[in-house]
């Protein structure tokens, strides 16, 4: 047996006729169409026969006429009558309850079962996701039919026991169904911002996984009620569903189908009256999805860890964060990916640092590792890692997670995929105070409005009734900020929080990162492509290469003070606009190392001018060069000279 957001702004202008509106909110809905009009009609007749048919014609139906025994249709009669001579027509209306109530209960029990069962698949660990997948491929290679009829054989003929046994039957498919929809909620920046505030897998599952994909799902339980319908009364025709005295279409069926040769009416009508109710199912199931797609239209104008021995030193002074040799390896069916081959970095409460590099280079997942947020698969090792003054690997897991979920927030580089489209902004700003500091509804409101009003956000309770589709992206980008300071945390992590904004709009939202800073004396570690902008920003500026840090130095020094040939290189490809329009574009030959390799020697040297012998098999480490200026390369080039007087010599060439 197969199985198979938000609502819509309104077009309509404030001064137009409350009809007029009516209308065309119908129209869009779709009910107003021939199909629509047809699929009311036939489940409201269901409705109706359901409720009213065992009450108006439940005592004809039960009625025994020994004188009107086997009767073929008659003007009394008009489907002909039993072998106790009841009235064939009575029982038919009358079954309509007996055979839509367990067709629904079935179809709900088994939906309930396969939908937690594949949306579990979403919140579990590697290993037990895997195992619950397989346990799911496992239940699908038995047709479910087969299942179905085994299952009532061995709980025994009856209602209860067919009921069951379909629920049985049909939950693998709805697991399935359920176990890919999840999968790619699971993957979304939303589940990971979830993931770092620490919630538990029940509230993962209610509260952002199941609301996300309900709409597909109920669609789905729409149609397989249908189905159901359909499975329930072959059950029954074949002696494994209702029993006698009580009965339903299917057994009604079966008894008609004695004497199909010489009067088929009686086999007839059960038949049509099973497949109409298929039909109403399966119209009401397609009515649903089209007005899910028409809603989806974009409307207009909208828009286990082991890590390497080290020796334990004190925590300095004043850092929020201390990282050493960091490295993340990632096995893939191509080989093991090394993207973090030892990166070093440390924060201080109050700085923002800014990490730069190509892309591929690995900022995106360091600061993944870091939050403890590393995809399915892939593992990190640290020689040192202390977070708030804490050594990460003397906590437990539930520790760490609660540290980090109080300490640290991410403000991910897309808002419009880093809030869940299924949840209101409120309920998404205040979740993380409410969770973990028990913090009051109304106490929670509060103080996201005065973080959104922190924000240049004044718009209040409405905004926080919106969903993320209404706002623009810079406002779902304030949002953003404003959720990630909820918890006045330790550091933020912003990664790329300004790439898909206008310039306008990315200067506001440095100032609000600026206040934030100030403010609350977070810590802010800046991932971005933007050179000039990090220069201008950031008090210390992290150079990457290669999956390790290559250098370390004052903001203020990135144009004129970089020591290493890439950061030179990298300083130099930003363009000029008092450059002259004939000169190309500056650009660093060659391409980043290959991920998968582990060659030997700098990150570097394939592409570097000012490559050495020893480049090529010894590997620099980052070393102290001046004060607050660190360099990993076995030759750093002189300071440049400032750019008056380097112009000043390249004219005189």
């Amino acid at each position: 047996m197969a199985l198979s957001s938000s609502p819509p702004s309104s077009s309509s202008s404030p001064s137009a006729p409350g009809a007029t509106r009516g209308r065309s909110r119908a129209s869009r809905s779709g009910w107003a169409t021939p199909m629509g009009v047809i699929t009311l009609v036939m489940l409201g007749s269901l409705a109706v026969l359901a409720v009213a048919g065992a009450v108006l014609w439940g005592r004809q139906a039960e009625r025994p006429d020994p004188s009107a025994v086997l009767r073929g249709p008659t003007a009394g009669h008009l489907l002909g009558t039993d072998r106790l001579g009841r009235d064939l027509l009575a029982r038919l209306l009358s079954a309509a309850w007996p055979s839509l109530l367990p067709a629904v209960a079935a179809t709900l029990l088994g939906a309930a079962a396969g939908i937690m069962l594949g949306a579990l698949t979403a919140v579990l660990g590697g290993r037990a996701a895997r195992l619950l997948g397989a346990l799911i491929n496992l239940l699908l290679a038995f047709p479910a039919l087969l299942v179905a009829m085994f299952l009532a054989a061995l709980f025994g003929a009856g209602t209860g026991g067919a009921v069951f046994a379909l629920a049985v039957a049909c939950a693998p498919g709805f697991a399935r169904i359920t176990q890919t929809l999840a999968a790619e909620v699971a993957g979304t920046d939303f589940m990971a911002a979830a993931r770092v505030l620490g919630l538990r897998r029940h509230r993962l599952l209610l509260r952002h996984v199941l609301p996300h994909i309900a709409e597909p799902l109920v669609l789905n339980t729409t149609v397989a009620a249908g189905s159901a319908l359909v499975a329930l009364s072959g059950l029954g025709f074949l002696g494994l569903g209702v029993q006698p005295p009580s009965y339903d279409w299917g057994l009604l069926l079966s008894q008609g189908l004695d004497r199909i040769y010489t009067e088929p009416l009686p086999a007839v009508a059960p038949g049509v009256a099973i497949v109409y109710a298929a039909v109403a199912f399966q119209l009401l199931g397609e009515m649903l999805a089209k007005g899910a797609a028409r809603q989806g239209r974009p409307h207009p104008g909208a828009e286990p860890v082991a890590h390497p021995a080290r020796a334990d030193r004190p925590a300095s002074v004043g850092h929020v964060l201390e990282v050493e040799d960091l490295r993340v390896v990632l096995p893939t069916t191509d080989g093991v990916v090394r993207p973090v081959r030892g990166v070093t970095l440390t924060l201080r409460r109050g700085e923002m640092v800014g990490l730069v590099g190509e892309s591929g280079s690995g900022k995106s997942l360091t600061a993944l590792a870091l939050a403890d947020l590393l995809p399915d698969g892939a593992r990190a090792t640290w020689g040192t890692h202390r977070f708030l003054g804490t050594d990460v690997e003397s906590s437990t897991r539930e520790e760490r997670r609660r540290r980090l979920a109080t300490g640290m927030a991410l403000i991910f580089q897309n808002p419009a995929s880093a809030f869940n489209p299924s949840l209101r902004i409120g309920t998404q700003m205040t979740e993380a105070v409410r969770t973990h500091r028990g913090t009051p509804r109304a106490e929670a409101v509060e103080q996201a409005l005065a973080r959104l009003e922190r924000v240049a956000l004044p718009a209040g309770r409405p905004l926080l009734r919106s969903r993320p589709f209404q706002l623009s992206g810079g406002q779902r980008q304030r949002v953003a900020i404003a959720a990630a300071s909820m918890m006045r945390p330790d550091i933020i992590i912003a990664d790329e929080p300004t790439a898909a904004l206008d310039v306008t709009v990315q200067r506001q939202i440095m100032d609000l990162l600026r206040r934030v800073r100030h403010d609350d004396a977070t810590a802010i570690l800046f991932i971005s492509h933007d050179i000039a902008l990090v220069a201008d920003a950031c008090d210390r500026v992290l150079v990457m290469y290669g999956g390790t840090i290559v250098e370390n130095l004052p903001a203020h020094e990135l144009a004129a003070g970089a020591r290493h040939p890439y950061t030179r290189m990298l300083v130099a490809s930003v363009p000029d606009l008092a450059a002259e329009r004939d000169r190309p574009l500056h650009t660093i030959e060659g391409g980043p190392p290959d991920p998968y390799g582990a060659a030997p020697g700098c990150p570097f040297h394939d592409r570097c001018p000012h490559r050495l012998d020893r480049c090529a098999v010894e590997s620099p480490v980052l070393a102290p060069l001046d004060a607050g200026h660190e360099v990993a390369c076995w030759q750093p080039l002189p300071a440049a000279p400032p750019r008056g007087r380097r112009e000043t010599e390249e004219a005189q060439k």
